[in-house]
């Protein structure tokens, strides 16, 4: 969905905002409980509520990136989780 066409409504809201937003048509879309048109005004809400938090993210992840200059390297769960190889030193040591 281009930015023009994300409503004023959520085009104005935060990241936070606008996942619990989105998390909130979801649940509401899986319970099944909406005539066709109207669940279908709620998927077009979800669509542009994902299309902004995607945005959002991007425009995150940039200035990330800015900061970090080129050198931002994908996050490595499992190295934070393993202890130091014998030799190495800890971050507290260096």
């Amino acid at each position: 969905m281009p930015e023009e066409q994300i409503p004023p409504e959520i085009a104005a809201l935060n990241y936070e905002q606008a996942l619990t937003a989105l998390e909130e048509v979801v649940a509401s879309l899986e319970r099944e409980e909406h005539p066709l048109e109207e669940a279908l005004a709620l998927y077009a809400r979800g669509q542009a509520l994902l299309t902004h938090c995607r945005r959002l993210l991007a425009e995150a992840e940039l200035k990330v990136q800015r900061l970090a200059g080129e050198d931002l390297a994908p996050f490595d769960a499992d190295a934070l989780a393993a202890p130091p190889a014998s030799g190495e030193d800890s971050p507290a040591e260096a």
